[in-house]
Formats: structure tokens, sequence, C-alpha cells
């Protein structure tokens, strides 16, 4: 298997991961009575802890983020998991987990643009379709066109559409931050860093709550585990090997899962407009699917590090 089709898949699966982020939200809020906060304080925690266990027992040395790349950790930190995070869980809880995934993926656009901007990385008429599709997906799936719902949810959509802006900003600050240090180092750094920032901007009282509900433990721990852990090392792995532009599409297919999760497991209800906005995604993805090793997107060289840095893998 080609790394350009291997990229690919990792990406699928991430997206399949994260579907699940507005499941374990919703549960852990609403059923346990627990502070978004303190959800999201949980899930930034666990899983920088399991992931940090983990890496204890490698032989090869936790790389040391160098002086000059500490701008582009604040930032992936503070913007592309703290704000993106925290916004992205009041969509959840505002408008519903198919609407707010959705919402989330007005991410390629601003996904591309930056991409293009700062990556130089081209836009294709095969990825100028696919966003031309994704974007009428997203219409019909959020129904824009229930101005009665719109004014009746605006804060929950323009969460969502933060979400979005911050997704891309962490995609960007993955890609960059990939170049030059091991997925697995960047993300563990994003999860302690954000998690500690998590921590202490609430009372002890709130953090102190699921230790007295130990049925929500299998929900936080979860959460930490599966789209958190799964969904971030997957997708960290992935953009080495595909374009972050097209990576940022392809991970379309997480609000189409997440929709149907919200269906069958918490009642949310699609309409015939919201399935046809889902058939939209699924074509874009399928636009981008790599052809072949000669015609699929080649981006190894551009994540190699330099100052002979050996490239993660």
């Amino acid at each position: 298997m080609s790394r350009t089709i291997a990229g690919y898949m990792l990406v699928i699966l991430a997206a399949l991961c994260w579907a699940t982020i507005g499941l374990f939200y919703t549960v852990a809020v609403k059923r346990f009575a627990l502070s978004p906060w303190t959800v999201i304080t949980y899930r930034t925690l666990l899983a920088s802890a399991v992931l940090g266990g983990a890496l204890a027992f490698r032989r090869t040395p936790f790389p040391r983020v160098r002086r000059e790349h500490w701008p582009l950790f604040v930032g992936y930190v503070g913007i592309g998991i703290v704000v993106f995070y925290a916004v992205y869980m009041y969509a959840i809880l505002s408008v519903g987990v198919g609407v707010a995934a959705v919402l989330l993926y007005t991410a390629p656009a601003w996904v591309a643009l930056m991409a293009g901007l700062f990556l130089r990385e081209p836009i294709t008429p095969r990825v100028g379709a696919a966003l031309l599709l994704t974007w009428v997906g997203v219409a019909l799936v959020a129904q824009v066109y229930d101005l009665q719902g719109m004014r009746l949810n605006g804060w929950g959509v323009l969460a969502g559409l933060a979400a979005g802006l911050t997704y891309g900003l962490y995609s960007v600050f993955q890609k960059v931050a990939v170049r030059y240090y091991p997925p697995w180092a960047v993300q563990w750094h994003g999860l302690f860093w954000g998690g500690l920032l998590f921590a202490v901007t609430q009372p002890p009282e709130a953090l102190l709550l699921p230790l007295r509900e130990p049925a929500v433990w299998p929900w936080l721990t979860g959460l930490a585990l599966l789209p958190t852990l799964g969904g971030g090392l997957a997708y960290a792995t992935g953009v080495q090997w595909v374009p972050i532009s097209v990576a940022s599409i392809v991970a379309t297919l997480e609000p189409v899962a997440a929709t149907v999760l919200g269906y069958v497991f918490l009642g949310e209800r699609l309409t015939w407009a919201q399935w046809v906005g889902a058939t939209c995604i699924l074509l874009a993805v399928g636009l981008l699917r790599p052809r072949s090793d000669r015609t699929a997107p080649r981006v190894v060289a551009s994540v190699t590090p330099t100052s002979g840095q050996k490239a993660c893998g």
C-alpha cells in the first residue's frame, strides 16, 4: 500500500472516530450533569496520560520543542485545542450532534484558503468541485433555509462556525508541526498543555464531581481514547501523506456518521434535505479518492524535516 493511500485511509478512520464526540459529550453532560468544561478537562488529561504512559515504553527519546517553534505550539494549544474544543462542545449542546458536526465542516473552505496562502498547496479543479459539494451539503444538513430555527439557535450556529474556523487552524498548525516532530509528540503536547489550561480555569469542586460518579467513567474514558487519541493520531499521521486541503474534505465523513449516531442513539431526526446534504458530502469525499500513485497528490517531500532531522512515519 502506498503512503498516499494509507494517508487517505487514516483520515477516514479519524473522521469515524471523531463522529462519536457528540454522543460522549451529550451523555456526560446531560445524563450525569457534569459541567461541559469538566468533561473537556477530563477528555484532554486522560488522553494525555494514556498517550504519555504508552510513550514511556518507547526507546526513542521524547523530542524537545525547540525555542523557534514555541509560537507554533502556543497557537496549536491555544486555538487548535482550547478554543476549538470549547466552541465545538457549546455547539453540540446547543444545536445537536448532527448539526454541530456539519457546521464544523465549514473548515474545508478556511483550510483550503490557508493552505494556499501559507503552505502553497494548489486547489485543483477536482478539489474545487469537492469544496462546492461540501458547502452545498453543509447548507442542507444545517437547514440554513429555516430562518426561524436559525434565529432560535443563532449562538449555537455561530459556535459551530467558530468550530469550523478553529478546526481549520488546528489542521494547519498540526500540518506544520509534524514536519519537525512525530505526530504522537505533537498530539501529547496539545492534549497535556490544553488539559492544564482547562483544569486551572474551573473550580476544584467541578473537577472532583466525576470522582463521585463511577458510572460516568466509561464515557469519559471512551471520549479520551476513541475520538481524542484514536482520531487525533490517525489524522496527524495521515496529513503527512495527503495535502491538508484534501484531508480536510475527506474528513467530512465525520458529520455524516455523527448525524447517523445522533439519529440512532439520541433521537435526532433527519429531514430529506439533510439526507441529500449528507449525500453531497459523500460525493465530495469520493471525488478525492486517490486514483493511482501517478495521479494521486504527493506531499511526502513537503513534510520532511529540515536540518537533518529524521522524518516521522
